[in-house]
């Protein structure tokens, strides 16, 4: 596992200090927004992508990909029933995955929950078509890109669409692609009825990418989940890609939450070890 940490928690920082908090306190890599970047990616030159992933690498970090995907933007909208809208998300989603190639990563994760939602009347059925249209229209630009989109499910408090690691799975199926996996997030998680290393164990051949928080909002071990069970399941399914934190609470300060959650991983770590 490599531990990394999703940057909008730092907007406001100069990319510089970004990287080089982030590197001290024990992270190896950054996730990025767009949204902290530019109103859309394709603002952000050639050049300006190459200067971030330099700085970072001068740093000893890698920018592992992105997140937040469609957030903050307009006119983008995943099972709407406009057409044109669909064909400007998947086009919108093509220039993403160029500029995480760009920037040397290799994932993105695709949660965005308002710009997912299905709107009244619609019927499952068509939610789940109008998706995979679009997925399925800007794969071949991942592909070209090497880099893997990562479907996120989110609690049904947050949107009515890709509620579980099934739900997911099942679009993955219908878009068949091999640039497509599922994305594991604890807070999501939480709401299912299966146990989080259940999950984990289930989906451990589809999983792509993982972020650590808590139903507070906060970083692991700024909460009440034990995340023992959760990093001894990862270790288990011997999954070797990212564990990025990602926290919606930014109250407690941006330095305390990337601290505090490096520590308490790697507190869980070590008590794993000493087992």
């Amino acid at each position: 596992m490599k531990f990394a940490i999703c940057q909008e928690l730092f907007e406001g920082w100069d990319w510089g200090r970004q990287c080089q908090f982030a590197a001290e306190v024990g992270y190896s890599g950054l996730e990025v927004a767009p949204f902290t970047l530019a109103s859309r990616i394709e603002e952000v030159s050639a050049a300006t992508r190459a200067d971030l992933r330099k700085e970072a690498h001068d740093f000893g970090l890698e920018i592992i990909g992105l997140h937040w995907l469609l957030a903050k933007t307009t006119g983008l909208h995943l099972t709407i029933a406009d057409q044109a809208v669909r064909k400007a998300t998947a086009a919108y989603l093509q220039e993403l995955a160029k500029a995480c190639g760009d920037m040397g990563g290799t994932v993105l994760v695709f949660g965005s929950p308002f710009q997912r939602n299905v709107a009244e009347g619609m019927t499952a059925d068509e939610a789940y078509s109008n998706a995979a249209e679009v997925f399925r229209a800007a794969m071949p630009a991942f592909a070209d890109a090497n880099v893997t989109l990562c479907l996120e499910p989110l609690t049904p408090a947050e949107t009515n669409f890709l509620n579980t690691c099934a739900d997911a799975v099942k679009l993955m199926e219908m878009v068949d692609h091999p640039n497509m996996a599922l994305h594991q997030d604890v807070k999501a998680m939480l709401s299912e009825p299966t146990p989080i290393p259940e999950l984990i164990h289930q989906y451990k051949d589809v999983t792509g990418h993982f972020h650590v928080n808590d139903s507070n909002l906060l970083g692991p071990g700024m909460g009440e989940t034990d995340y023992h069970p959760i990093l001894q399941a990862l270790l288990d399914s011997q999954y070797s890609g990212w564990v990025s934190v990602e926290v919606f609470d930014y109250r407690p300060g941006a330095e305390h939450i990337a601290k505090e959650s490096m520590r308490y991983i790697r507190e869980v770590l070590n008590d794993l070890v000493a087992k």
